[in-house]
């Protein structure tokens, strides 16, 4: 089986992965921030900018892992599914690079994810067969309970990029948490089990950038397999709070990156509230996601 490139676009983040699907093994990867969402609150359209992001995205990816976008598994998530131009945008993106993305639904999403996770909790020999995994998006939230051979999951119409644009508008990102909050404990009394034994795991970029604060790595110095498997403990997201509220603009950038900077305090107040629903006090991250459990899937349909 020749090498799989599979590629995640969500509302503010572009990762490309290249994949031995033959041992399961990550042979590259390239992300960029591309902040697909930036506007879509206000005007429900994927600008223009935004959509000359991506394109350039794409090229740099395609240079650097060496493959050809035709080729790519592509998937596009929640900004793609909001936005009234979604159709135009796909087809733009086609015509100038060739790349064909398909328009995911959030419980595909959801499988895909947890998919990835149950890999990656296998691989570091964590128990995977009672957890729940928070994926913290730029558009939208999944909250996915895995219960043996069984999942079940929601989506939350919240996430980084939109809360932030949403509350520096009117300035109520305390009242939109707390019906957030609201939100999940409705989710979770659908839930006819207990959870306090299951272990929570988180990933995507909020969980991965305050796992790499805690170990002391800034955004140029990144490493995935240091972040895999590390704990955070509810009061890591206070001192993770404080340094993001206290340290200049320069200083942060290298901490988190061009382009997560403004979403990364909202990101942690979104983390902090799952803590609290859950009635959680520690967090296992992963770097493994969306873009890994598409490359996985695709690998194991080749098989079969």
């Amino acid at each position: 089986m020749k090498d799989i490139i599979s590629i995640d676009l969500g509302s503010n983040s572009f990762r490309v992965l290249k994949y031995d699907g033959e041992n399961h093994k990550i042979l590259d990867e390239y992300h960029q921030v591309v902040g697909l969402a930036d506007g879509l609150i206000s005007t429900g359209l994927i600008s223009k900018e935004a959509q000359e992001r991506v394109v350039n995205a794409l090229k740099i990816a395609s240079y650097k892992l060496n493959f050809n976008l035709k080729d790519a598994v592509c998937v596009t998530t929640a900004a793609m599914r909001k936005a009234k131009n979604a159709k135009e945008v796909l087809e733009y993106f086609q015509k100038q690079t060739g790349v064909n993305f398909n328009i995911i639904n959030s419980d595909e999403e959801a499988r895909l994810t947890l998919l990835a996770v149950k890999y990656a909790l296998k691989r570091e020999k964590i128990d995977s067969k009672n957890f729940i995994l928070l994926d913290i998006g730029g558009g939208s939230t999944e909250l996915i309970i895995n219960k043996d051979k069984e999942f079940f999951s929601r989506s939350f119409d919240f996430g980084i990029v939109t809360m932030t644009q949403k509350n520096s508008e009117n300035n109520s990102l305390k009242n939109d948490l707390d019906i957030r909050k609201d939100e999940v404990k409705e989710f979770l009394k659908s839930i006819d089990f207990k959870l306090q034994d299951f272990s929570f795991v988180a990933t995507a970029g909020t969980p991965t950038t305050l796992a790499a604060i805690k170990l002391g790595i800034d955004y140029f110095n990144y490493d995935r397999n240091l972040v895999n498997g590390t704990k955070i403990y509810y009061e890591d997201l206070e001192k993770s709070l404080s340094i993001l509220k206290t340290k200049s603009i320069e200083e942060t950038t290298r901490l988190v990156g061009k382009g997560r900077v403004e979403f990364m305090e909202v990101g942690t107040y979104i983390y902090k509230i799952f803590f609290e629903v859950l009635n959680k006090n520690e967090s296992i991250v992963f770097d493994d996601g969306l873009r890994e459990g598409v490359a996985i899937d695709f690998t194991l349909k080749c098989k079969n």
